[in-house]
């Protein structure tokens, strides 16, 4: 086995919020409408998405194949290749946690042209970006709440995608063919692991249906199930019974394997700073009802699903004694940047403030840590070595800034924020904003 080998391809498939197949969620494609997540490229007005059937051994899926086979470094996978995003990749996750038992098959089975005659039974939906938060690193593509913000303030709504013909028509994909190649794979009791990922996937309806049919059959005691969830909401009207609602954490204890990444990046307002919809108390009250899971499925059943921020970063101390009281495992991403103007990106700021504060965040955590909070250590570490914006981009840093002191500060406007983006800095980094 090479290790630039994924068994993704051969039992997995992803479809953006924009009906957009790709080879999963990190995997660096050119997008069809707009750059979106770890996308490039973009700007076609036409809509012409593909069926799993169509998919699945297309020219494409069958090229990825054989050059995975042959050793070579797919230059889609180049988050997993750089570790870009985790420190831990997805590569990892599918080929020697999820289906190292499938590699042989794999091997053996592919024809010479790359065709698998297997389908996936391994799927990441995005079923729609609907979703009740607006995330600062986040946008429209993965979220209803920021698409409905931007127009009605008139922001980044020229994206092919949010023409309305071109929306109607992936509302109508997602309607009629996602959902539909979805419930076809529960009938035929074929999966083997379910991504739940939105947008917020608790507020789709299909997403309760599914999981309470999945209970219902049995079949979800040979199910993985993983979500990544704002854990806004752990209940949900049931359509079939209209006196009752579906209970999240009812449903998951009948799973072969549960791991639920709730999402938060901070402790209280400057965790609701970041994640505008987010409302502390409620959702701290959510996670500690889900604790059980770890009991059920060990320390990846209920985790702290930790996106690294600018802000998050002088609030650290607070997730990491969370972390700590909670006695739960922490997963970590960085926010991810195209180009200087996404200052919520740690990275924005420069090294002669980077470096102090991961040292000092450092030196407290050392003494405190466990195997469990080792991530936290290991991420500041990791921070202080990636390039900062000043040195990514030289030409362009100081109009990056520029640019995205305006987008915050407008965004704090249009928010109307009590708390806003200087607030949440230190004194060094304060004097770094204010010399934007």
């Amino acid at each position: 086995m090479t290790k630039h080998l994924c068994t993704a391809p051969w039992t997995h498939t992803y479809v953006s919020p924009q009906g957009e197949r790709r080879l999963c969620c990190a995997s660096r494609e050119e997008a069809k409408f707009t750059k979106q997540y770890l996308d490039s490229g973009g700007g076609s007005t036409d809509f012409n998405p593909e069926s799993l059937e169509e998919h699945w051994n297309s020219d494409y899926m069958k090229d990825i194949r054989k050059r995975m086979l042959a050793g070579e470094a797919i230059p889609q996978c180049v988050v997993c290749n750089d570790n870009v995003l985790n420190l831990h990749t997805y590569r990892e996750y599918f080929t020697k946690t999820l289906f190292p038992d499938k590699v042989l098959d794999i091997i053996n089975n592919t024809r010479e042209d790359g065709h698998y005659d297997k389908m996936p039974v391994s799927y990441d939906y995005r079923l729609s970006n609907l979703c009740n938060f607006k995330c600062r690193m986040c946008g429209d593509q993965l979220s209803s709440s920021w698409e409905a913000e931007n127009r009605i303030h008139s922001v980044d709504v020229t994206d092919a995608w949010l023409e309305p013909n071109t929306r109607r028509q992936i509302f109508t994909f997602q309607q009629e063919v996602l959902e539909e190649e979805l419930q076809d794979a529960v009938d035929k009791g074929i999966i083997e692991e379910i991504y739940w990922v939105g947008g917020e996937p608790l507020m789709w309806e299909r997403h309760w249906t599914i999981m309470n049919q999945l209970v219902a059959s049995g079949q979800s005691k040979d199910v993985i199930i993983r979500y990544n969830t704002n854990l806004s909401k752990t209940s949900y009207p049931n359509k079939f019974n209209k006196s009752s609602r579906y209970q999240l954490y009812d449903m998951l204890g009948e799973f072969k394997k549960i791991n639920l990444c709730a999402s938060i990046d901070a402790t209280g307002d400057v965790g609701e700073y970041i994640r505008t919809g987010l409302k502390w108390d409620e959702w701290l009250q959510n996670f500690k009802e889900g604790l059980f899971l770890n009991e059920l499925y060990g320390d990846d059943g209920m985790v702290l699903d930790v996106t690294l921020t600018t802000p998050g970063l002088f609030h650290l101390r607070s997730m990491f004694d969370l972390a700590t009281e909670l006695d739960c495992k922490s997963y970590f991403k960085f926010t991810y940047a195209f180009d200087p103007s996404k200052i919520m990106a740690p990275t924005a700021l420069p090294k002669n403030i980077i470096i102090p504060v991961c040292k000092e965040l450092i030196s407290y955590m050392e003494p405190r840590k466990t195997w469990k909070t080792q991530v936290y250590i290991d991420s500041l570490k990791n921070l202080m070595e990636r390039p900062s914006f000043d040195e990514e981009w030289p030409e362009h840093y100081k109009l990056g800034l520029s640019k995205g002191k305006q987008h915050i500060e407008r965004l704090e406007s249009i928010r109307e924020q009590k708390l806003t983006f200087r607030d949440t800095l230190n004194a060094d980094a304060r004097m770094w904003y204010d010399g934007i």
